[in-house]
């Protein structure tokens, strides 16, 4: 496959706009170069190599990187708690929380809010063996889950694949309100979830370490919201307790630094997928949004039966 650059759509003003990926060159020579492979396979896509890098972005020293980073994504530090100055290392910065308000959140009982800043593309009817991109990888929900009844469950539901660049605000949070289930965890590969990777492989999803949890929504049938780890990703942190009810908007967690990705999968439902996003999607584009943001809504009459 040709290696292209990455557009998207600013939703806000609908123009098309490339994407500044850091690392895009190194991309480009893991997964479009057969020399690439062999690098990919034996040391990229381990775990030991992303904890290492994790822990070096521990480190004090790693705050050096801040400011110089700052300025070349154009990242909005007014939005932010801490300052510049008050980090203890560059996870801590790429871990921030933002000040209050900072991020509308659209609280109509029936839009499904996006549950983090990133780049959103959906699928609208997700089967249980649906091939994708021009390459067309099989990507499967049992091998997605590794449990067949979590795939009959979500089986020809909607897939909305929000993907976090490492520039972006790395927290996540609840897309409704509900009853949140425990987190479980599956061990995998750490390949890069950028859209280069996935163009190429879209069974990284399958392949890469993952968590799931389950959202007993107020108002949709239940929410399956799933975060993917990846290259240089260090950790997924859950913030929440299990087993409580949550509102929309109220943190569920967070990624240590590196692109990440958000999935959620919504049960078959009468669900309208906003048209923008739908639009886009269909022209392979992703649609760039910003958490608590619509995401689309259902069509069930308030008081009928989920």
């Amino acid at each position: 496959m040709e290696f292209k650059q990455i557009k998207y759509i600013d939703r806000k003003t609908g123009n098309t706009l490339i994407e500044n990926v850091p690392g895009e060159k190194f991309l480009k020579f893991l997964y479009y170069n057969p020399f690439g492979k062999l690098p990919l396979e034996l040391l990229v896509k381990r775990k030991f190599l992303s904890v290492l890098y994790g822990k070096k972005m521990d480190s004090k020293n790693s705050c050096k990187i801040i400011p110089d980073f700052v300025k070349e994504h154009s990242i909005n530090m007014d939005e932010s708690i801490k300052q510049i100055d008050d980090f203890t290392s560059f996870n801590d910065f790429f871990t921030r929380e933002l000040k209050p308000n900072s991020r509308k959140i659209d609280q109509r009982d029936s839009v499904l809010a996006s549950p983090a800043d990133g780049k959103v593309f959906v699928i609208e009817n997700i089967s249980e063996n649906t091939k994708f991109f021009a390459k067309g990888e099989e990507f499967t929900l049992t091998d997605f889950f590794r449990n067949k009844n979590f795939a009959k469950k979500y089986k020809n539901g909607i897939m909305f694949i929000i993907r976090l660049a490492p520039v972006d605000y790395h927290r996540y949070h609840f897309p409704a309100d509900g009853m949140i289930s425990k987190s479980k965890t599956i061990e995998g590969a750490y390949y890069s979830v950028s859209t280069h990777a996935v163009r190429q492989n879209f069974r990284i999803f399958c392949e890469n370490k993952r968590s799931f949890s389950t959202l007993f929504s107020d108002f949709f049938k239940d929410i399956c919201i799933a975060e993917i780890g990846a290259t240089m990703v260090g950790g997924i942190k859950q913030t929440y307790i299990p087993y409580t009810h949550v509102k929309k908007g109220d943190e569920k967690g967070y990624f240590f630094f590196g692109g990440s990705t958000v999935i959620l999968l919504l049960e078959k439902q009468p669900f309208k997928i906003d048209e923008d996003i739908l639009k886009n999607s269909r022209n392979g584009l992703e649609t760039k949004v910003y958490m608590g943001e619509s995401l689309g809504s259902t069509l069930r009459v308030r008081g009928e039966k989920i």
